[in-house]
């Protein structure tokens, strides 16, 4: 059976199940509605995940980790409650109040909000090296010398150089960089900054933020504790908020589902605008967005029954099916129409719209689909899902046309309706299809030159790896968050090494720290941090020589010194008279940081990092330095964290890149081939698709536009949704003998408003206060108008130069006869 006669099989059998539908109208719209309701029952339950590390596969190593460290380390993150606006004293009696009521709650484990740098000050000497502390004996000794000599009579001065200094700031420098130091900041005893009058309680959860309803609860709990106090006691300004990794997810999800119910409508308003410009006709925009809404029902009951959920790509699914969708109905209602302005009856131009133009419409959703499939070989799961639900999603609303759109025209025309004539339908009124054909060669040389010159500028595109560019940086939770990590002098997430044993867990610090100096000062990594490590080595040995430089000091004359020289004494006298200690003996605010759910005897290590988590290169240096940490017993391990799973995103986007774009271009053009019979034809209308994505990409150094982790996706996308004007204009260049004007202003206002629609769809994204979905929104509608370009000017150039070189070639062969 040859290609075309199968085609012509197809065309028959979706002209009669049109032409059924029409003549069975109400069978018909009770089939799709039963279909509908079953779909609607089955999305019922849908929520919005908008977290990118749940999307990841769980095969990937950073994820296993994620999956082990909350096990046994439980959330990671706080909850971050911030008082601002009092003075320091209002602010410190708001935390001594709202703590103990924080660490009450069941889902807390415990509460940061006071340092412990008392303790470590005092046993600040036994964190230094026996060297160092010889040094400082050394300098004691000095001193009582000088004091001596000054106390005899017979001593002369004979310069007037300074008594030894009893201030041992510069060897105490040389260990600032130690956890001790880091960790327990500085002599604040609050996480204050009294400046900016704002002050922050660390609550530690026993669960994971990517938990959104454990969040979400969790939060109301905190609010409502919050509720009950009297907030003016602490000064007439005062107020709290909240940061930390759980409320940022939360806001996250609200910003995200307000953008979406937002998008969506604007989106669904400026279709509605749009349908009755296009048709005049109310029962026009009826017939075009019913189908578009039952498909969508459809498709969302599917996403219901097979992932549960939708994530930050799929959530605006509803939009861009929406327009895309929408293009078919612009196609068939508008063949309808001229068929009616034809003089054909109602039933039979239906049967000849769904037959030709419904053929044309089912390649080109077939092509879309089997486009957007290509992406289900991403690890990815937000471009995975995105394109199985988008492939359905296109196959659905244009099945959802058949029973729908006829069974209104057939009910619409059993009541008299009949399409008011029009001449641009025929393309009689058509301007720009009369000036064309005299003008296609130096249209179509000119966009070529430029197509060639964008093409070349392609080397010149760029990726942002900034991931702070996907989050909307002005929400108070993100603002909020910046401020308690400079408080706290280091970030609140650091990454975390599991290790068994504390000889895995000495090993794990004494490699991190190696690694951190052999980088010269170019090191991703801030400071290492171990429950071991606080605990310093020798401190028998150090406490001989503590006792020596006590008694040293001792013997210091202190009646005739100034006060800031008798405070470094009595500070010293301090440090000197501090006694060995054990891991219990270390503060429990700093020590259970490093104890796991439930348990005293687990072992961690803390990898805080140098660098902003929003730099992708640099998280993927991070994630460089820490990976295969050699153990005692020649095995690996590696730290688990957010920034472990960013960078395996980052690599993930890299790996995948190319070959999902040729997994693309291939299932177009074999699907093409298949459905059109020809490689020729095929390949023809396919070449205004590449050539746009072509020119876009190189367009975009010009306008200043990246791409980034969100929006790469619209590369397959944009090949999937455009090939079909090819295709419509194509198909009906051939149906018309190649009569330019007649199927130019038919099929070139069908293309037009198809292309508006969907970008309708995606630029509904430009409304998003989500900066990843808006440049995802502004990629597109780049996209599409470069595409719209090509198709309206010169994709119809090109196809007449062709038509004219055939004909100049037959007129030649026939004079040759």
């Amino acid at each position: 059976m040859s290609q075309q006669s199968v085609m012509d099989r197809i065309e028959h059998r979706l002209g009669s199940i049109a032409a059924l539908a029409h003549a069975k109208p109400w069978w018909s719209l009770a089939f799709a509605a039963l279909v509908t309701l079953v779909g609607g029952y089955l999305a019922r339950n849908l929520s919005l995940n908008p977290d990118l590390v749940d999307l990841l596969p769980k095969s990937f190593e950073s994820v296993q980790d994620i999956d082990k460290l909350r096990d046994r380390f439980g959330g990671i993150g706080y909850v971050v409650v911030v008082g601002m606006g009092a003075d320091q004293a209002g602010l410190e009696r708001f935390a001594d109040d709202m703590a103990p009521q924080l660490e009450a709650l069941s889902e807390i484990r415990f509460v940061e909000y006071k340092r412990s740098w008392q303790f470590f000050e005092d046993h600040a000497l036994y964190y230094l090296d026996r060297q160092d502390l010889e040094e400082i004996e050394k300098r004691i000794e000095a001193r009582i010398d000088y004091e001596r000599q000054a106390r005899n009579p017979m001593f002369v001065m004979l310069d007037d150089e300074p008594p030894p200094s009893l201030d041992f700031s510069d060897i105490e420098d040389r260990y600032t960089g130690r956890m001790s130091r880091r960790m327990v900041g500085n002599s604040q005893d609050y996480y204050i900054n009294p400046k900016e009058q704002i002050i922050a309680l660390l609550a530690k959860p026993a669960s994971s933020a990517t938990n959104l309803g454990y969040a979400k609860s969790l939060y109301e709990q905190v609010e409502g504790l919050v509720a009950k106090l009297d907030l003016k006691k602490y000064g007439p300004d005062f107020h709290v908020s909240y940061t930390g990794t759980y409320r940022k997810k939360l806001d996250q999800q609200v910003q995200l589902s307000r953008d979406l119910a937002f998008a969506s409508t604007v989106a669904m308003v400026l279709l509605v605008l749009y349908l009755l410009f296009h048709f005049r006709s109310v029962l026009a925009v009826v017939m075009v967005l019913t189908p578009v809404t039952v498909g969508l029902i459809w498709t969302y009951g599917f996403v219901g029954v097979v992932y549960s959920q939708v994530n930050i790509l799929t959530g605006f699914l509803g939009a861009i099916l929406g327009g895309l969708g929408t293009e078919h109905g612009i196609h068939l209602l508008g063949r309808y129409e001229a068929l009616r302005s034809g003089g054909e009856d109602s039933q039979t131009a239906t049967r000849g719209a769904f037959s030709h133009t419904g053929a044309s419409a089912l390649i080109s959703a077939s092509v879309a689909a089997l486009t957007f499939a290509s992406l289900r070989i991403s690890e990815f799961r937000a471009f995975r899902e995105f394109g199985v639900i988008a492939a359905i999603g296109m196959l659905a609303t244009l099945l959802a046309y058949f029973p729908t759109v006829p069974a209104i025209l057939g009910i619409a025309t059993r009541f008299g309706w009949k399409p008011k004539a029009s001449r641009t339908v025929t393309g009689e009124g058509s301007e720009l299809a009369a000036i064309l054909p005299r003008i296609h060669r130096p249209v179509a040389l000119g966009l070529g030159v430029i197509t060639i010159a964008l093409t070349l500028n392609i080397g010149n595109a760029r990726f942002d790896y900034d991931f702070a560019a996907l989050e909307d940086a002005s929400l108070e939770s993100y603002q909020l968050d910046r401020k308690t990590n400079r408080i706290l002098g280091y970030s609140q997430t650091p990454v975390v090494v599991l290790t068994e044993k504390v000889e895995d867990e000495r090993a794990v610090t004494d490699e991190l720290n190696r690694r951190i100096a052999s980088m010269n000062g170019n090191s991703t990594i801030d400071f290492v941090a171990s429950l071991d490590d606080l605990v310093p080595d020798a401190q028998a040995e150090k406490q001989v020589v503590l006792g020596r430089m006590a008694s040293a000091l001792g013997r210091i004359p202190t009646g005739n010194l100034d006060t800031t020289v008798k405070d470094a004494i009595a500070r010293a006298k301090r440090m000197t008279a501090a006694t060995p200690f054990t891991v219990q003996d270390v503060p429990a605010n700093v020590r259970r940081q490093f104890q796991g759910v439930g348990k005293t005897d687990t072992s961690f290590v803390l990898v805080f990092p140098a660098i902003s988590l929003s730099d992708g290169e640099k998280v993927l240096a991070f994630a460089k330095e820490v990976r295969k940490l050699q153990l005692p017993d020649g095995s690996t391990t590696a730290a688990a964290g957010d920034a472990m799973v960013l960078a395996d995103i980052i690599e993930m986007v890299r790996r995948e890149a190319m070959p999902i774009l040729v997994a693309t271009l291939t299932s177009v053009l074999v699907a093409m081939w298949l459905t059109l019979g020809r490689l020729r034809t095929a390949l023809v209308c396919m070449f205004p698709t590449v050539a746009s994505v072509l020119a876009l990409v190189g367009l975009m150094p010009i306008v200043e536009m990246r791409f980034n982790y969100l929006n790469i996706v619209i590369i397959p996308v944009l090949i999937g949704t455009t090939v079909d004007a090819g295709v419509h204009l194509v198909s009906r260049f051939k149906e018309s003998g190649g009569k330019f004007a007649s199927i130019y202003g038919e099929t070139g206002r069908a293309i037009t408003g198809g292309l508006l629609t969907s970008a309708v769809g995606f630029g509904a994204m430009l409304l998003a206060d989500h900066p990843g979905l808006n440049s995802l929104g502004g990629l597109t509608i780049l996209g599409f108008a470069v595409n719209l370009t090509g198709m309206l000017l010169g994709f119809p150039a090109l196809l007449l130069m062709v038509e004219a070189r055939r004909e100049k070639r037959a007129t030649n062969r026939a004079v040759g006869g």
